[in-house]
């Protein structure tokens, strides 16, 4: 009888399965089933950066054709920071903050600092790209935004997520953008609010998602209207599209996941590389 082992010789050739070969197949053994609207929810985290970044180019638009005055947005930004740090606080009831060993105080600190720093060299970030033409200042920026969205952390785990580039290409991108600006008040306005819509937002929708999933679901709602109010100002074409888009997230591309999900077909038998589940820790000591 022929048995599935190397070390004996056997009247077979090397190639011979018996009947009993396909009984050990499995199908799908590690896929996971989801679920529409679960997959829906998920997107909202896509739907939220690519507003956030609507958001910030909208902004800077405002304050590039002088109908937005940096004095008006940094007051509207510290208002909305401070209602989202309570906000932040209150959703867990400070549980974060303790495990993190922070304090008020300590956040108040590293504001001040950052604001200190980042207003003191203004007049740098004002002059820094003055050699460089605005068409290439204006494809740096585009480039490096499109990074942020491609390199941010959704909740995937992949080898491509990377927070910390993420934010850094959005910031390189807020500071090539905020050069254009007329003053440097402008210019430190701009990258105080890139901060605080890439690198704070963030922090604040991933606790809503964990806490509050309704409560994140009306926010990442209202703040996907405020995008697509603040474009639809500008271009009503580009509002459309970018509704499209947004649409197509949403609903349309975790439809399309559902669907492609039924086609999937692993297999998984005897001709699987072997797994050493044994500990052999003993052996290395």
């Amino acid at each position: 009888r022929w048995q599935k082992v190397l070390y004996e010789r056997q009247p077979f050739p090397d190639n011979y399965v018996d009947q009993r070969f396909l009984e050990e197949l499995r199908k799908n053994v590690h896929a996971r089933r989801y679920r529409y609207w679960a997959v829906v929810f998920q997107s909202g985290a896509v739907v939220q950066q690519l507003c956030s970044v609507c958001v910030f180019v909208v902004t800077w638009w405002y304050m590039d054709a002088g109908m937005l005055s940096p004095q008006g947005l940094f007051g509207a930004a510290l208002v909305s920071s401070l209602l989202g740090y309570i906000l932040f606080d209150a959703v867990d009831g400070g549980a974060g903050r303790q495990e993190n060993g922070r304090t008020r105080w300590a956040d108040l600190k590293s504001t001040l600092v950052f604001a200190a720093f980042t207003y003191g060299f203004s007049p740098v970030l004002k002059t820094l790209t003055e050699s460089i033409s605005t068409d290439t200042i204006y494809a740096m920026s585009a480039l490096m935004l499109l990074g942020h969205l491609i390199f941010f952390d959704y909740g995937a785990n992949a080898a491509i997520v990377s927070s910390t580039l993420s934010v850094n290409m959005a910031i390189f991108a807020s500071v090539c953008l905020a050069s254009r600006l007329p003053r440097s008040l402008h210019a430190f306005v701009m990258v105080t609010f890139a901060m605080q819509i890439f690198a704070l937002w963030p922090m604040l929708q991933k606790k809503l998602k964990a806490q509050t999933p309704r409560c994140y679901v009306v926010v990442t709602v209202l703040f996907a209207l405020a995008a697509l109010a603040g474009l639809a100002t500008i271009s009503s074409v580009g509002a459309v599209l970018f509704t499209s888009l947004l649409l197509a997230i949403s609903f349309l591309c975790p439809y399309c996941l559902i669907r492609l999900q039924l086609l999937k077909d692993n297999i998984h038998g005897p001709w699987d590389e072997a797994e050493i589940k044994e500990d052999l820790s003993r052996f290395l000591m």
